[in-house]
């Protein structure tokens, strides 16, 4: 093959968020997630743009499971390949970028490393009351992602805003007004790249079994899916330079499985 499938990958991943992220400026579609007052209400264009709906099917069942779908294309794709292509270094590449996964999102010694960013560029733990009442509680409540409410924590509750009758009801603080970097890119941009490196040696193969062919086919028809969810991820959500972050610590957290 003349091109490598992996630039190509790059090329659109970068000619999507770009046009994408534009479109979001120009037309004012995007979403600041960073924003406290913003976060907890509906996307301002939810009740005319599909995608710009959090519960929309692309999100609840894919792009929050998006590693998981992910590892199991990988999987199939993998236990498919015939012996000599069945690799432990195959694995061990798909480990580094799970940990990269885990490290990023889930736990770092404490919080996630995009939790940290957040805090380190000045975001503050806050908590949202369904009477819109925005206030700031210790930043511990956000690390251990406690739920509070009047009842169980009434000396957070200080201010006469807060004495509400909703403020019983217990909310989870989260971390706003820092750099919110776009986890959904990170993540999406990471799983397109490591995809495309996993296919490409089955591109090159003269014949496949079906079981692999099968798999083959998952693996482009989740890829296209991804690139897809990256488009609407920079229509709708995040500001352009939080989009830009994750897409760098994406390619970075690609380009870590190159290094060996």
């Amino acid at each position: 093959m003349s091109v490598d499938v992996r630039y190509a990958a790059f090329g659109g991943i970068t000619a999507i968020l770009l046009f994408g992220t534009l479109y979001s400026v120009t037309y004012d579609t995007y979403l600041d997630t960073s924003d406290p007052s913003l976060t907890h209400l509906p996307h301002h264009l939810h009740a005319t743009h599909y995608f710009a709906n959090k519960a929309n099917i692309l999100n609840s069942y894919f792009i929050k499971r998006a590693w998981g779908w992910t590892s199991a294309a990988f999987l199939t794709l993998w236990l498919t390949s015939p012996p000599h292509k069945r690799t432990a270094h195959r694995v061990v590449k798909w480990g580094v970028e799970t940990a990269i996964w885990l490290v990023f999102t889930s736990w770092f010694f404490g919080p996630a490393l995009l939790e940290r960013l957040t805090a380190a560029s000045g975001g503050e733990c806050t908590a949202t009351l369904q009477s819109g009442a925005v206030f700031t509680v210790p930043y511990e409540f956000c690390l251990t992602r406690t739920a509070i409410s009047q009842e169980t924590h009434p000396f957070l509750f200080v201010g006469p805003s807060l004495w509400v009758p909703d403020d019983r009801f217990p909310v989870v603080p989260r971390l706003r007004k820092g750099h919110d970097v776009s986890g959904h890119v990170f993540l999406l941009t990471m799983s397109v790249l490591f995809l495309v490196d996993q296919i490409r040696p089955s591109l090159y193969a003269r014949k496949w079994s079906l079981p692999h062919a099968c798999a083959v086919v998952f693996n482009i028809v989740l890829v296209a899916i991804w690139f897809f969810a990256i488009s609407t991820t920079s229509v709708y959500f995040h500001t352009p330079f939080e989009k830009f972050t994750g897409y760098l610590l994406g390619a970075a957290g690609y380009i870590v499985t190159l290094l060996y």
